[in-house]
């Protein structure tokens, strides 16, 4: 346990803040940390020192002010660690990747600041779930770029993580970001609506002029984002799922062919399949022991009738392929949620997306990390070939002989070339924590050394375990020096 008396300055800070933002939005002891918040990963508590709940830009400000006023003075302070909804489950919930922290929630940030439909974009805080802005989004020629995961987990989060939803990663979606400084400064990186750089009618840049600023705050602990600009889609004219089973013993020719029509133009958005453990875990019915692939077919009435008709051709030309046939003729049976779940998904709802929470972890969205079953997940990027996810496929069986945790992976193809593969790990919290936490470091391991790495981390493997350039993550170093000079914010995952 952190030695208290190292915190002398904090009190005297967080007292200064009940009077700046309120009393209700700061929460702390300044004795000892808080007590432990349970995690749906078991991740172990690390030491936070401080809730703080701003309710405002100008709170986040204030607060940040008051920690760079304090540290340039000399005092002795944890540093800030912002979340959004904090429901980033399987990788830590709330928890930071090392303590001493306080933490910042960001959840009552919850503005929809501007939805322009006929341009295509909004502006979200921290708190707009994509439940919320995906509904308002409903009958409009627009829709939002959806994941399979909670509706009520954050737009903004999950972006500046660089998570993927049906169409793409999400950062492809990032059009600019708010972010208060560690001096408490606020600064406007990217392409913003109606700033003195980029008049409403200029075209998307977000990339700028020069050295582009946008993803220093992406996957970054440089500030907090207290705002971003996020790309709306066309919505299709039409779009049809298409439902393709496989066994494993055909899984290196079937994605292979997968990538095929992926790279030929005749499926759009993120091919996601589905292996039996993932399947079960999700809700996703019978299987027959396989697997099964969702294809987005799509474009104008015409178009997509003619890229369905030929996709199934294809399908049923290389004899891979059990079964296939598209949703709009073959409904999903109602107890297979994974397939309403993804059906939706690709038309930008999250309709369906809590009874495949539900199926995961047994709890609704505001009970997963309290009583959710165990839940983690280890995120690498693979080549878009079979060979590839044959070898990644294999790994996972070893790993389930060495631990008895049978891993769950599901294929997310992006594009022609690279797969987001999604293992996740089940576990019953009350006897198998140790054997999952096991399993997960082996993946670490044994997928790192077939060279492949991780795009995302979780709270227990920041960037000092899970490796890395060295030379890269020593510049990464000196911008972080540069920038927050005085440590105000607490160093994450990516640090």
């Amino acid at each position: 346990m952190q030695d208290p008396s190292l915190y002398p300055d904090l009190k005297a800070v967080l007292e200064e803040l009940r009077e700046a933002i309120g009393a209700e939005r700061v929460r702390h002891d300044a004795a000892a940390p808080l007590p432990p918040a349970p995690n749906v990963s078991a991740f172990a508590a690390r030491d936070t020192r401080a809730v703080l709940r701003p309710g405002s830009v100008a709170d986040v400000r204030a607060l940040v002010g008051a920690f760079h006023h304090a540290k340039a003075s000399g005092g002795e302070l944890p540093g800030l660690q912002a979340v959004s909804t904090g429901r980033n489950w399987g990788l830590g919930s709330k928890e930071p990747a090392a303590g001493p922290v306080v933490r910042v929630e960001l959840d009552g940030l919850d503005a929809l600041r501007e939805l322009d439909t006929g341009a295509g974009y909004a502006v979200v805080e921290p708190g707009v779930t994509q439940k919320e802005l995906s509904e308002l989004l409903a009958g409009t020629r627009r829709m939002l770029n959806v994941t399979a995961s909670s509706g009520h987990t954050s737009v903004v989060g999950n972006t500046v993580d660089r998570g993927v939803g049906l169409r793409h990663q999400r950062t492809e979606d990032l059009l600019g970001l708010e972010v208060v400084l560690p001096d408490g400064s606020l600064a406007h990186v990217g392409w913003w609506p109606g700033d003195t750089a980029h008049g409403k009618g200029d075209a998307f840049n977000p990339l700028g002029l020069g050295p582009s600023l946008l993803h220093l705050f992406t996957q970054s602990d440089l500030g907090i984002v207290t705002a971003a600009v996020v790309r709306l889609l066309p919505r299709p004219e039409r779009q049809s799922t298409v439902r393709a089973r496989f066994h494993r013993e055909a899984l290196a020719e079937a994605v292979d062919a997968l990538r095929t029509w992926k790279a030929n133009g005749l499926v759009s958005g993120v091919i996601k399949v589905y292996d039996t453990a993932s399947t079960a875990t999700y809700g996703g019915g019978d299987t027959g022991g396989g697997y099964v692939a969702h294809m987005s077919v799509e474009g104008t009435d015409r178009s997509a009738a003619a890229l369905r008709e030929a996709l199934l051709a294809e399908m049923t030309g290389t004899g891979l392929f059990t079964s296939a046939g598209p949703g709009d003729e073959r409904p999903p049976a109602d107890d297979d949620v994974v397939a309403h779940v993804v059906d939706a998904a690709y038309r930008g709802s999250v309709a369906h997306n809590e009874r495949m929470l539900a199926s995961a972890t047994g709890a609704t969205a505001d009970r997963v990390d309290a009583d959710g079953n165990g839940w983690l997940f280890f995120l690498p990027f693979l080549p878009f070939d079979g060979a590839s996810v044959v070898r990644a496929l294999d790994i996972l069986d070893r790993i389930h002989l060495a631990t008895g945790i049978r891993p769950g992976s599901t294929v997310n193809a992006l594009d022609a070339d690279v797969i987001d593969l999604v293992v996740s790990f089940p576990f019953d919290r009350a006897t198998q924590a140790e054997a999952a936490h096991s399993a997960l470091d082996l993946a670490h391991t044994w997928f790192g050394e077939a060279g492949l790495r991780p795009y995302r981390l979780d709270s227990g493997h920041a960037r000092s375990v899970a490796g890395g350039a060295a030379a890269e993550a020593a510049l990464q170093r000196a911008l972080r020096t540069a920038v927050d000079p005085l440590g105000v914010m607490a160093a994450g995952r990516y640090a």
